[in-house]
């Protein structure tokens, strides 16, 4: 992703999820941290931001991704 690209929310049900396209990739990137928002259901933005942050951990230690 070498130039700046605009985010183009997506809708999930009532909430917005950013994204970005990837023209050179023909891919669309999405924010982890609004996904998990939503399916955790937490109203502020830093909670899941702190879940996301604690999953990526313990994945790591899993040897997951």
């Amino acid at each position: 992703m070498s130039r700046s690209m605009p985010i183009q929310p997506a809708l999930f049900e009532t909430h917005e999820i950013r994204r970005v396209y990837d023209e050179d990739n023909e891919t669309w990137w999405f924010s982890v941290v609004d996904i998990v928002q939503v399916l955790t259901q937490q109203s502020d933005y830093q909670a899941a931001r702190k879940y996301w942050n604690k999953l990526k951990e313990r994945l790591g230690k899993e040897g997951s991704q």
